[in-house]
Formats: structure tokens, C-alpha cells, sequence
């Protein structure tokens, strides 16, 4: 099913490579952009009725909103750096502008705002990792912005798979609202690949196998999990967020959020690499 894919596009003139809204995905709250902005090129924007968290996923820039500015935030230029990303949080009925001090790849991911928290900068050492499964099941996980930490429906999740393994095992949905056994989510994976001209698998069905879709995914390319008895399952032969980043070993054989997730909404960043330290994750 095409439709549960976006391509990456080539920068348009605000530098958006990619862009899904809740009527695209056909669904209710999550919306999730990317821009490739070059040094000096400058993003603004209003929340409106919505929570932003922004994610630095490569580059550095200057971060300001209505009441708070950082000033060259970043260190990571490649999601293959074993280095947690910046992130900012920005409520709802407020504005962000971030301009690019480097050539920057900005993840915008957006869902439902109630007003309830401020502005805040999420620096990389707050963030909470851990490795998760076993064998060809591990992978490392990096909570951005996780349920416990303040928010009303974002929840942002980057993971890192090994060569060989698969992402999301066992296979799993959440289209329940079942807390804490499952929470039901809109489910977001935005796919990095290295090199980029590799390719994963992701798959989607439900049940009944009214839904049965085996997906080649490709650099930079996300996919949309929609609420309907689906199950998700993610894997990379031979190589290695939901921000799903891959570093693959060996081209010739060959995977929510990235996953952001909470409650009804959710965003996945994923990448795959060949070799990871476990003491950094």
C-alpha cells in the first residue's frame, strides 16, 4: 500500500524535503515535516493549536520562541555520530524561528497543543537510553521526548538498529487505549539509511490480513502507521529511528518515532548502523 509511504522531495524554497499532515496520513492529530535548511536560511513559524517539538537531527542552528533563545545548538553533523540529538519544545499559541548556523536537517513534528508547558530546551544528556531485545532482536533506543517528561501528546523516540537486526520485534499495535498494556497512537517512522542508496523492509497487517503490506523502504522516506488493528514490524538484513536511522554493512543483502508517540500520537526517528558501543547508549 503506496499510501502508508511519503518519498523524500527535493528542497522546496523553505527547504521542506518532507511533510505529512493528519489529512494526508488520513487520521486525526500527528503531523511531522523535515527541512534541509543551508547555512543562514531561516524557518518561522506559529504552534497555533499545536505542540512542536523540534529535533536538530544533523546540524546546528539558532533556536528562538516567544520567551526563550539558544544560540547554536547542535553538535551531531551525521545521525551515525553516536551522539543523542538537540531538541526544543514549543507549546501551543506560541512561535519558533530557527536559522541554520550549519547545513541542518530539522525534523518539525506537531500534534495536538493544550497550553499546559513551556518552552524548554531537551539537551542530549537528559535523554534516556537503553538497548532493548536480544541477538538479531536488539536494537538501542534514545527517548527525545518520552511520556514521562512534560508534554500533552508528543511522544519522540529515536532508535538505532545493529546490522542483522530487526527494529521493532516482536511484531506489535497500538490501536488500543489499554494503559499500561498498550496505548493507542499515531505512529510516525521517518527512515535514515548509510549509505543512502540501501534500502529495509517494513511491514504492516493486521489480523485478518485485510491489511498485509511488505514496504521497501529507501533513505529518507517515512512511513505512516494508521489505527486499525495494524501490527508493525521493522527489519534490516545485513546492515543496520520512530526516527529510524540504518548504517548498513553490506549493500548487497538486504528494516513506530524516527517514532514520536503518546497516548493518540506518535513519531518514530529510526537509524540503522553496523557497530555501536553499548556504554554510549
Amino acid at each position: 500500500m503506496q499510501s502508508l509511504l511519503s518519498r523524500h522531495q527535493n528542497p522546496d524554497n523553505t527547504g521542506l524535503v518532507q511533510s505529512i499532515t493528519p489529512e494526508r496520513a488520513h487520521w486525526k492529530h500527528v503531523g511531522f515535516d523535515v527541512y534541509h535548511l543551508e547555512p543562514g536560511q531561516t524557518l518561522q513559524q506559529e504552534t497555533g493549536n499545536q505542540e512542536i517539538c523540534l529535533v536538530l537531527v544533523t546540524g546546528r542552528a539558532d533556536v528562538k520562541t516567544s520567551n526563550e533563545s539558544w544560540d547554536d545548538l547542535g553538535d551531531r553533523m551525521s545521525v551515525f555520530e553516536e551522539k543523542a540529538p538537540y531538541a526544543v519544545y514549543v507549546p501551543h499559541s506560541d512561535q519558533f524561528t530557527v536559522t541554520a548556523t550549519t547545513n541542518l536537517e530539522l525534523a518539525v513534528c506537531r500534534a495536538p497543543g493544550f497550553g499546559n508547558h513551556s518552552a524548554r530546551l531537551i539537551r542530549p544528556e537528559t535523554m534516556g537510553r537503553e538497548t532493548r531485545g536480544k541477538g538479531t532482536n536488539t536494537r538501542h533506543v534514545c527517548d527525545i521526548l518520552p511520556q514521562t517528561e512534560p508534554a500533552d501528546s508528543l511522544l519522540v523516540v529515536e532508535v538505532i538498529t545493529p546490522n542483522g537486526s530487526w527494529s521493532s520485534y516482536p511484531p506489535h499495535k497500538h490501536d488500543t487505549d489499554n494503559m499500561p498494556s498498550e496505548s493507542q497512537l499515531e505512529e510516525i517512522y521517518y527512515h535514515r539509511l548509510q549509505p543512502p542508496q540501501g534500502f529495509a523492509f517494513q511491514r504492516v497487517y493486521t489480523d485478518d490480513r485485510s491489511l498485509d503490506e511488505t514496504m521497501v523502504v529507501h533513505d529518507g522516506r517515512v512511513c505512516c502507521i494508521r489505527i486499525y488493528n495494524s501490527w508493525n514490524k521493522i527489519c534490516l538484513n545485513n546492515c543496520s529511528f520512530t526516527f529510524v536511522y540504518r548504517r548498513l554493512r553490506n549493500l548487497v543483502s538486504f528494516n513506530d518515532n524516527i517514532v514520536f508517540c503518546f497516548s493518540i500520537c506518535s513519531s518514530v526517528f529510526c537509524y540503522w548502523g553496523s557497530s555501536w558501543d553499548n556504554s554510549i547508549l
